[in-house]
């Protein structure tokens, strides 16, 4: 169980990311700053943040690529340095990876992608579906919930399953392969679709999670009861591009 004390401490580190994404911080810097053994940090960043520092520091950087990437002129190489890769190459492929598309790519299309398909599991599905419901607290302004079932507890790279819902209520996920997976769900208010990958206030998106959860091919899943919530700064960043929902946007990428 964490504390207001050891979150804090977290939250000193990550801030020290933020302000070094094209920096080399290591393990030992970032331990230092919370004031913890290298050992003894590593595992309570990872009970508070769901993943590694190393991930966490990742995902900042491949965050702050998108946003220079949207906002700026500057090339994919210089975006890659400013971000702390030596190799545009590495960046490149590693940004792909987890955004869902080519830096080139999620420039082209203002942070959005026209389709997310599910990543292809060379493994049996069980038998049934996982079923669940979202639910949205009433300070939370509703929207459109994209719903993913992911190998860790960070949302990137491709899904292995996936719907996306009009708003807050019951989804299915059919066809589930065997394994331990997380579902994980974002949703931004109505009206706000043109907000890439979650970008913006931070208070406008809301998140929920599930899991783990084991499938196999004789387990009945219990439904997944998933309240959604505002993102926190001690939340993964949303790395995958977003499902482009606006209304004009299939005639704009056909055009």
């Amino acid at each position: 169980m964490t504390t207001p004390a050891i979150e804090a401490a977290v939250l000193r580190v990550i801030d020290e990311m933020h302000a070094n994404l094209g920096q080399e911080l290591t393990i030992d810097d970032m331990a230092r700053t919370a004031m913890f053994s290298k050992f003894h940090f590593t595992r309570v960043f990872r009970d508070v943040t769901g993943t590694s520092p190393g991930r966490f520091l990742s995902a900042l950087r491949l965050q702050e690529a998108k946003r220079l990437l949207l906002e700026t002129k500057f090339s994919v190489a210089d975006i890659s340095s400013q971000v702390g890769y030596s190799s545009v190459g590495t960046f490149s492929s590693r940004f792909k990876a987890c955004v869902g598309v080519s830096p080139s790519m999620f420039r082209e299309l203002d942070g959005f992608t026209p389709e997310i398909g599910a990543a292809v599991a060379e493994v049996p599905t069980m038998h049934g579906a996982l079923r669940g419901r979202v639910h949205l607290p009433e300070d939370r302004e509703p929207g459109q919930c994209f719903v993913g079932l992911f190998p860790t507890p960070v949302p990137q790279g491709q899904p292995v399953r996936c719907v996306v819902l009009d708003g807050p209520g019951s989804f299915e996920l059919r066809d589930v392969p065997v394994g331990t997976w997380y579902v994980l769900v974002h949703s931004v208010p109505y009206g706000l679709e043109h907000l890439p990958s979650g970008a913006g206030d931070a208070d406008v998106v809301s998140v929920g999670s599930y899991g783990p959860v084991t499938a196999d091919e004789e387990t009945l899943l219990m439904p997944a009861e998933i309240t959604l919530r505002p993102l926190h700064a001690l939340d993964p960043p949303i790395l995958m591009a977003l499902l482009d929902l606006r209304t004009d946007a299939l005639d704009r990428i056909a055009g």
